[in-house]
């Protein structure tokens, strides 16, 4: 059983094990006769190809109460769309397969490039998501939307569920819905979120004092996880950030679109599994070293938003605090690996800090450079402003792709 603390600014929804899932399907069956629920999967045509890809559209088959599952699908040719629309086609509600890589969608990211919105020449996770929420924001019926990462080894239909449920039950208030879980095998995973994040959003209360933002970014009990939902209102307002930093600049639209009232986290699943990235370095990049170099730039850039300023000397002070959070955090994992008999290399831990202590170096000295970063992809809402008949013909370029 799990535990029922509060803590943070938000509200926790723990799974506290004592009902069952059929349970809380029959009531969202009954919650979508007036509140359509529409689930977005971003999905490699590589992830077709293995074995959890397989178990989530088995999941799938038996849930009844969504509306619609729009797939965006990246790095696909003309033959491997054709498969994905065919093998999604034995769920039991209506899929739209975004095809991003055809040339239709190609034309309407060539439009916006035009028309000078930034980002869409750079694909990747944060571009497909932004293209699906823009995609389900054409039908004005759907409410509510989720999403899921399409590697979940472990994938169980709850997932769904308990995103869902509490933004569309009609007697509460929440407009987003972060998803956490532990993620333990026989030994413990997430290293970018224990040894990286944790440390740093400490290490930044330490260096320039509590503030909002990061009491409310330190509320989340995996603030990295790639499973939310939210409702259609808010969606129309956030922006997403097309690299690596995605779901801190997710978190971060949210913190200033709604309030902390509105938001929740839920306990989607006891334990994830998914494939694990390798580790990377400053010299070699990609892995989680640059996960972390795009979630420090992130946090920097959010925070000189807010009012914080910045200095040589503060990243010092920033650094020293880092070294000694995330020493802390090794000991306090070794502990618990102890205690359950979990495999627990702790040089291997040391290495990782030294990666993310490099990657925080370098975003500084980028951050430096370029304060503003990357620009998020622009919120949809900006775009209809801008071009009053863009979401006409988005529906139309994906529903000519799907019935052909």
């Amino acid at each position: 059983m799990s535990d029922f603390f509060q803590n943070g600014v938000i509200t926790t929804l723990q799974n506290l094990g004592g009902r069952p899932i059929e349970d809380m399907e029959k009531e969202l069956k009954e919650f979508a006769k007036r509140r359509n629920m529409v689930l977005l999967l971003p999905a490699l045509y590589s992830e077709f190809e293995t074995p959890a890809m397989q178990t989530i559209i088995d999941e799938l088959k038996d849930v009844n109460y969504l509306h619609k599952i729009i797939l965006g699908l990246d790095r696909a040719t003309k033959e491997q769309f054709e498969e994905v629309k065919k093998r999604m086609s034995v769920l039991n509600c209506q899929v739209d397969v975004l095809w991003n890589d055809g040339p239709r969608i190609k034309e309407i990211y060539a439009n916006l490039t035009n028309e000078h919105f930034p980002g869409l020449d750079t694909p990747g996770k944060g571009r497909n998501v932004w293209t699906m929420i823009g995609y389900g924001l054409t039908d004005q019926s759907n409410y509510a939307f989720a999403l899921h990462d399409c590697d979940i080894v472990n994938y169980k239909k709850e997932i769904v569920a308990r995103l869902f449920y509490p933004i569309v039950h009609p007697a509460l208030d929440f407009e987003f819905n972060k998803g956490y879980y532990s993620r333990v095998t026989n030994k413990l995973h997430g290293r970018v979120t224990r040894l990286f994040y944790t440390p740093l959003i400490k290490a930044l209360t330490m260096t320039f004092g509590t503030n909002r933002y990061l009491e409310y970014m330190e509320s989340f009990r995996y603030a990295l996880s790639g499973e939310f939902s939210f409702i259609r209102s808010l969606g129309r307002g956030v922006g997403i950030s097309p690299t690596w930093g995605l779901e801190v600049s997710t978190l971060s639209e949210v913190y200033k679109n709604t309030s902390n009232r509105r938001i929740c986290q839920t306990e989607i699943m006891d334990s994830y599994e998914h494939k694990h990235q390798e580790l990377g370095s400053k010299d070699a990049g990609g892995g989680v070293y640059k996960m972390a170099n795009d979630i420090a730039k992130t946090l920097f850039r959010i925070l000189s938003q807010e009012g914080v300023v910045f200095s040589e000397a503060s990243f010092k002070t920033l650094l020293s605090s880092y070294y000694q959070e995330s020493r802390f955090e090794i000991s306090k994992y070794n502990a618990l690996s102890k205690l359950n008999d979990l495999v627990y290399d702790r040089q291997s831990e040391i290495l990782a800090v030294e990666a993310f202590q490099d990657a925080i170096k370098t975003a500084a000295i980028e951050f430096y450079e370029d304060p503003m970063g990357v620009p998020p992809l622009s919120p949809w809402i900006t775009v209809r402003s801008v071009m009053p008949d863009f979401s006409e013909k988005f529906y139309i370029a994906v529903k000519s792709d799907n019935e052909e």
